[in-house]
């Protein structure tokens, strides 16, 4: 399990298709049941874009309507793609492949390789740095450790935006690229490092999709056997897919449709490695008649936390942020996140320990605490911190965790005790599933007690650990399990990459904290020079590090502390200055900036151009198109909500009521029906679209001058969170 998933551990499978769909809001529900031609989710975080695309996935399979090994569902992390597939299995479609582009595309790869090209595959390398140091080494460049792994980067950027060696200058130059060393010098080392591959017969990662897009273009009787082995696709996260995983998709589908993609622009942040929000933006361009459903009702933060990740992206600029969703909290109010100044980075480390102890103290399990830094070089100070305080710990974007030797011989050592456990002395006095486990894996090192300290020691007792926590709950699940179910359902997991929540807080990169939540959350060294990070120097640059921190804020459940410290160490020049980020939105600041993006209701930007106060004027009337599908429109109740009936709706249901209350007051005062106020309509278009000014307003149907004249003032204030001007009945 991942610290994402808040759920029972082993739910029962759904006894019908139908059952699959229980419990799924209306949006999600949309979802789970377009299951044919492009669909496009615009999912904001914590709105449940996983649960409503598995069990898409998981009710197509079960209705009949899909075939499981006709699906291929795509996401960008083996965590991510192994948390899918167990969804799956728990909904009971277990053998969709779910897969990330790299790993799908290695498959088709191996497969096709003898036919496609003869002989056997060139050997993959994991990591390309001593390559690249050879490549160096060849062309007489003399490059540090620092060095080589930005030139690496750099390789990476080219090959997925699939730039040659001779054309790296002019695509770094119009990518805006500050490129580490003189970009000719970096265009001689990239093709010097592809001569080292060449020569010693070795390929990298984006080797394999180069390769299996140049298999797929040039073999039309090798596309047609993919084609017909996959026909259905998912694509999560497809907000941060590169040209050239976007070329891969494309040849995968070939002519057909049947594709839907889910992803949030607002959560951009892998742009330095080629990915970039644009398929995602465009994708009703390229379908015109998509099915597209916006998630923004957040099952997952406070309305305080959601509150402070809706300010971040008011201020933002850019495409991006002139399509961001509006989050709408559906959890009950919790406490306002915490702002802190301390004097040096040892002092913040050691206040995040404290704090994070009196929460262990008052019953919060360390598993749902987190901390999250810019960088990983202020992991070392964190560690030490929370080891002094006695807090256990775990690092992300370490191995996976079935990969971890410790947890190999773990299960080397679980398999044999389940198969000959009766001649094992280790077992006499174990009387359950439990301690059964606790008695193996007191041979392999696990301890009652966490040993001191951090460190490798450390890390190797927090794995075994999730493995006694994990058949605590698998026992407690299933009464009556052997030892022998306890591997069976290990290996399970182990194929799905579905691993178990290790029991320590979580320190993690920002970058590698995407797609997990805690029910509290640490962002520390939230300050200039770090948040933005010092070498952000464009405008998207500066923008992609605002969604960072956005994304940051968004992990957080209930709690969310935020801290910075005025200098580096002890006795330092306080120098340093809360994050611009945070201007207008901690206590005692004040924004910087003088725009803010529109987001309205479902994140769509709606409005007239003009200079903000003046006088609202009448709106030319264009042919009425669906703002959802693009439809044209003609009925004249669609044409009110500015969508067809059938399409999704985004309405805010308690801004509604709030205006159906003042509708009845108006009526009820001027002794008139409710509908020559507004019809029920124009309510539900108002609180869709929750106009910001006098301009948007104007825009919707059935609200003409007269009312607008009367009623405007009211409306907007209503709709910006307010009670109307000489509104006494405020209680």
């Amino acid at each position: 399990m991942t610290a994402a998933t808040h759920s029972t551990l082993f739910p029962q499978v759904p006894d019908s298709p139908d059952a699959v769909l229980d419990g799924l809001d209306p949006e999600q529900r949309e979802v789970a049941t377009a299951l044919h031609g492009p669909v496009c989710v615009l999912a904001g975080a914590g709105t449940g874009k996983t649960r409503a695309i598995t069990h898409r996935i998981a009710y197509g399979v079960r209705a009949g309507i899909l075939q499981p090994s006709s699906v291929l569902a795509v996401t960008f992390t083996n965590r991510a793609a192994g948390e899918m597939r167990g969804r799956l299995r728990q909904l009971g479609a277990a053998g969709v492949q779910a897969r990330t582009f790299h790993s799908a595309a290695l498959r088709q790869l191996q497969y096709f390789w003898p036919k496609a090209i003869g002989g056997s595959m060139p050997r993959l390398v994991d990591r390309k740095i001593q390559l690249v140091a050879d490549a160096a080494a060849a062309c007489r460049i003399r490059l540090d450790r620092g060095e080589l792994r930005d030139v690496t980067a750099e390789i990476e950027w080219s090959k997925v935006t699939q730039t040659v060696p001779a054309d790296y200058a002019p695509a770094a130059a119009k990518a805006g690229r500050e490129a580490p060393r003189d970009p000719a010098e970096i265009a001689q080392l990239y093709a010097a490092y592809e001569d080292v591959k060449r020569e010693r017969s070795v390929i990298d990662f984006e080797d394999v999709l180069l390769l299996t897009v140049a298999v797929l273009q040039d073999r039309h009787d090798i596309a047609e056997q993919v084609r017909a082995q996959y026909q259905h696709f998912v694509v999560d996260e497809y907000q941060d897919v590169s040209p050239l995983q976007q070329r891969l998709l494309e040849l995968w589908l070939g002519e057909r449709d049947d594709l839907c993609v889910v992803g949030d622009a607002s959560q951009t942040i892998y742009s330095f490695t080629g990915a970039t929000p644009d398929h995602l933006l465009d994708f009703r361009t390229r379908h015109p008649g998509a099915t597209v459903v916006k998630l923004v009702r957040d099952y997952r933060s406070t309305p305080q936390v959601v509150h402070l990740a809706n300010g971040l992206l008011a201020q933002a600029r850019g495409r991006a942020a002139d399509h961001r969703l509006e989050l709408v909290s559906q959890r009950p109010a919790g406490p306002e996140p915490v702002y802190t100044e301390y004097t040096d980075e040892p002092a913040e480390a050691e206040g995040a320990a404290r704090r994070i102890r009196e929460l262990m103290d008052a019953g919060v399990p360390a598993a749902e605490i987190a901390v999250l830094f810019r960088t990983n070089a202020q992991s070392e100070t964190y560690e030490q911190a929370l080891a002094d305080a006695g807090v256990p710990y775990q690092l992300r974007g370490a191995e996976r965790f079935f990969d971890r030797p410790e947890v190999r011989k773990a299960g080397v050592a679980l398999r044999g005790a389940a198969r000959f456990g009766g001649n094992d002395s280790l077992l006499d006095d174990a009387v359950d599933l439990p301690s059964q486990v606790r008695a193996v894996l007191s041979g392999e090192g696990w301890t009652p007690q966490p040993p001191a300290g951090s460190g490798a020691v450390r890390e190797r007792w927090e794995s075994l650990a999730a493995l006694v926590n994990l058949a605590q709950d698998f026992a407690a699940a299933k009464p009556g399990a052997t030892l022998a179910d306890l591997v069976a359902e290990l290996d399970e997991r182990a194929n799905a990459q579905h691993a178990p929540t290790v029991q320590g807080v979580t320190l993690a990169s920002l970058h590698s904290a995407k797609g997990l939540e805690w029910d509290v959350v640490f962002l520390v060294g939230v300050a200039e020079g770090m948040m933005p990070i010092t070498y952000a120097k464009t405008d998207e640059q500066i923008e992609e590090e605002r969604r960072l921190l956005y994304v940051g804020v968004t992990r957080a459940r209930e709690r969310l502390h935020l801290s910075w410290a005025l200098s580096r160490s002890p006795g330092g020049r306080p120098s340093r200055r809360p994050s611009r980020f945070l201007d207008g939105l901690r206590p005692g600041s004040t924004a910087t900036t003088g725009r803010t993006s529109a987001g309205g209701a479902g994140g769509i930007e709606r409005g007239i151009p003009g200079t903000r106060g003046s006088a609202p004027r009448r709106v030319q009337r264009t042919p009425a198109r669906c703002r959802v599908c693009g439809r044209t429109l003609t009925d004249a109740g669609e044409m009110k909500l500015m969508r067809c009936d059938d399409c999704p709706s985004d309405m805010n249901e308690g801004l509604y009521e709030r205006l159906r209350e003042w509708r009845a007051d108006q009526a009820r005062n001027s002794g008139q029906p409710a509908f020559c106020v507004f019809t029920d309509r124009t309510l539900m278009a108002i609180a869709e679209t929750a106009p910001g000014d006098a301009h948007e307003l104007a825009r919707i149907p059935g609200v003409g001058m007269r009312k607008l004249t009367r009623y405007g003032a009211d409306v907007l204030a209503i709709c910006a969170g307010q009670y109307p001007a000489g509104d006494t009945n405020q209680d």
